[in-house]
């Protein structure tokens, strides 16, 4: 018979986890990391990267909940293309972004993630203001309905570890292990608290990569975190039920589930930067075509439109770059004639997709498998 009962440590954890193996891939993880923040500022609007690779990280975190949708409903969802026929994967990864951006703005403007952070990302992600779990009988089961896990079962004992878990997060005095181990201890024993009703994966995964913003490992949320998680999905979960079920010492445990989620960092890590070097590589290439092309009239925020929205319309180019209709529609049809644009209608409305970077998206699970790049 499986365990399904776990005594929640309280933090800090009473193990030296910084072994000889975790300090190897620690320099590894952290070395990508700080790459990658160093990267992400070559690209002059931030708002881009915020935008595309959260939406990225919201579509791969989702697909681990089993939340499953294509890039191009993305896409058509986030312009309200066919409001009324909206898949309920597609809100259900809008509202995970939305959720990103909103913790990311108030860990960005106070400086802490605290408790009634979380509660907030929980509510943009769920679009509810249930709270914490205060009604017994939430378990975790496996596929063929077998009890595996039974979290705290009463708002006291949630209430407790979440605020253990707050001060664990926010105060550095508390343990002085590198933050890349923290941010794996803390995202094992947020998902044990298991504190809200729905959301607690989705909820966790962003806390992941806003407590690298609050750690100054990144200075935007752009860790692609979760494409690594979906790919090892079996692997994530049998680590963090490994913790739980072992009686005793289980600091071997913890030191193989803190590995792979500093391996996660590293390889996600650097497919975010073949990411967002394509990223940029494109904007430079599209630089190059349209200032010929539209002379005088070329202005930067035209660029910034075409990666801000893969897919844009009329009135988004009118409100960016202040311009009339007539003038905006000229733009986009030029840019189709050139080739660098692709216009479809849907029902009255032109929208117009940016092929290349929709591609770039699409491929982006490939991007890892490169010739002459690291695994």
């Amino acid at each position: 018979m499986m365990k399904t009962q776990y005594n929640i440590p309280r933090l800090p954890l009473p193990y030296d986890l910084e072994t000889k193996e975790v300090l190897r891939q620690l320099n590894k993880s952290n070395k990508k990391l700080a790459e990658l923040k160093g990267l992400a500022r070559t690209i002059p609007n931030e708002n881009i990267l915020v935008s595309t690779l959260t939406l990225q990280e919201a579509k791969d975190s989702s697909d681990v909940e089993n939340i499953v949708t294509t890039q191009d409903d993305l896409y058509k969802a986030d312009l309200d293309m066919k409001r009324n026929v909206m898949s309920a994967s597609a809100k259900e990864v809008l509202n995970y972004r939305a959720a990103i951006q909103r913790g990311f703005i108030l860990v960005r403007e106070k400086k802490v993630l605290t408790i009634n952070i979380i509660k907030e990302i929980q509510k943009a992600l769920e679009h509810n203001s249930a709270g914490f779990r205060s009604v017994p009988g939430t378990t975790l089961k496996r596929s063929d309905g077998e009890v595996v896990y039974t979290p705290p079962q009463d708002l006291d004992s949630i209430n407790l570890y979440m605020g253990d878990l707050e001060r664990f997060i926010n105060d550095e005095s508390l343990c002085d292990c590198d933050p890349l181990v923290k941010m794996a201890i803390i995202h094992h024993q947020f998902e044990s608290i298991h504190p809200f009703y729905d959301g607690n994966g989705r909820t966790g995964r962003i806390i992941n990569v806003l407590y690298l913003v609050l750690s100054d490992l990144l200075d935007l949320p752009i860790l692609y975190l979760s494409r690594y998680i979906t790919q090892n999905k079996a692997e994530y979960y049998r680590l963090i039920q490994g913790i739980r079920d072992t009686e005793g010492d289980n600091s071997r445990q913890w030191e193989t589930w803190i590995l792979f989620m500093l391996r996660a960092v590293e390889v996600t890590a650097e497919d975010t930067m073949r990411l967002v070097k394509a990223i940029s590589e494109m904007m430079a290439r599209y630089k190059n075509i349209l200032r010929p092309l539209f002379g005088k009239q070329y202005r930067h925020e035209l660029l910034n439109n075409l990666f801000y929205h893969p897919y844009t319309k009329v009135e988004f180019l009118e409100k960016e770059m202040q311009i009339q209709r007539l003038a905006a529609t000229r733009y986009l049809n030029k840019m189709v004639e050139a080739g660098i644009l692709e216009k479809v209608k849907v029902w009255r409305t032109n929208y117009y997709i940016n092929k290349d970077l929709m591609a770039l998206f699409l491929m982006g699970s490939n991007l890892a498998e490169e010739p002459g790049t690291e695994s």
